[in-house]
């Protein structure tokens, strides 16, 4: 069985090892694949795995031998399910294997805001601490979460998680999910759009892609919120809409944005939230410690092997 790896790079470098999918097949790995060389790179495979690499209807009928297509994440939108079952071909991902990286990368962001420990650290190995008359200084406004509110955009594997965090931290936890207020863990109070963006002090987003929450966060959302919040997205970048974020920014209508995803990646040095000084932006690293990708990688070979034994498992329907 002929396997190929469209995109392997970004999942495992080199500090993790392919060898248990090399046990089931002929595998070739390309570090990165662009979109012209995809159906030469697929030609003769029967298993392909994809993280970003597009593999739409176009891609797709021109694979007669692909029966099977892995996923190396969770979100599959780069996989045009509807084309793949119309041609046979088993699609599966790989669910859950970041909350707890990507939830830690919520308050790693939070704390970046409320604390400032970079911008202490960078300053001291300047001397500014040495050279101070006083035991201590900040320069900074310095914000304990303790009974703050924690406002959550969609309570699946992430959100729960984070709102678990948050209670630890003695906040106060809403959440704008689908959920009946019965169904909710102790501690999470079912709440409307507008409560949720009135009285949120932190909003952090965890919801699905889809056309209805597209652009959740917008100038109208934002007026609705107060002007010393911050808006985290861990989640999808198309779930704020960029310029409007920098605006608010720009007119102190928000306090902080906090994000590790953007609507494109990797985004054009003129996106107006790369110049925000309270724009705290990192590049889409929340899934990526070496705990997260060792369990993605591991799920997604046992999701090959599932396949080959005729027990497919994650399969998306």
């Amino acid at each position: 069985m002929k396997i190929v790896i469209l995109d392997g790079y970004t999942a495992n470098p080199g500090d993790l090892s392919w060898s248990e999918l090399e046990a089931l097949g002929d595998v070739t790995v390309y570090d990165r694949t662009k979109p012209e060389d995809t159906v030469a790179r697929a030609a003769d495979a029967e298993v392909v795995l994809t993280n970003k690499v597009v593999l739409g209807r176009k891609e797709i009928e021109q694979l007669p031998h692909l029966q099977y297509i892995g996923v190396l994440a969770t979100g599959y939108n780069v996989v045009d399910i509807a084309a793949a079952h119309e041609h046979g071909i088993t699609v599966t991902n790989v669910p859950a294997y970041s909350t707890e990286s990507v939830a830690q990368m919520v308050f790693a962001h939070l704390l970046t805001v409320t604390n400032r420990t970079e911008h202490y650290a960078l300053q001291n190995r300047e001397g500014r601490w040495s050279g101070n008359p006083d035991f201590c200084y900040w320069d900074t406004s310095l914000t304990e979460l303790a009974g703050k509110t924690m406002g959550i955009v969609g309570l699946g594997n992430i959100g729960r998680r984070v709102a678990q965090i948050a209670l630890a931290f003695g906040m106060q936890v809403k959440a704008l999910t689908s959920k009946s207020a019965n169904q909710l863990p102790t501690g999470i109070q079912k709440s409307d759009l507008t409560e949720l963006l009135s009285t949120a002090d932190v909003l952090s987003l965890h919801c699905p892609l889809t056309e209805d929450t597209r652009h959740f966060v917008n100038t109208r959302t934002l007026t609705m919120m107060k002007p010393s919040a911050i808006v985290i997205n861990t989640g999808r970048g198309p779930l704020v809409n960029d310029a409007d974020v920098a605006d608010a920014l720009s007119a102190s209508r928000i306090a902080a944005y906090c994000a590790d995803v953007l609507t494109e990646e990797p985004p054009r040095a003129d996106n107006p939230l790369l110049h925000q000084p309270n724009a705290f932006i990192t590049p889409h690293i929340a899934w990526a410690t070496r705990e997260a990708r060792l369990r993605l990688l591991t799920t997604a070979i046992c999701n090959v092997r599932a396949f080959v034994e005729h027990h497919p498992q994650n399969v998306i329907q």
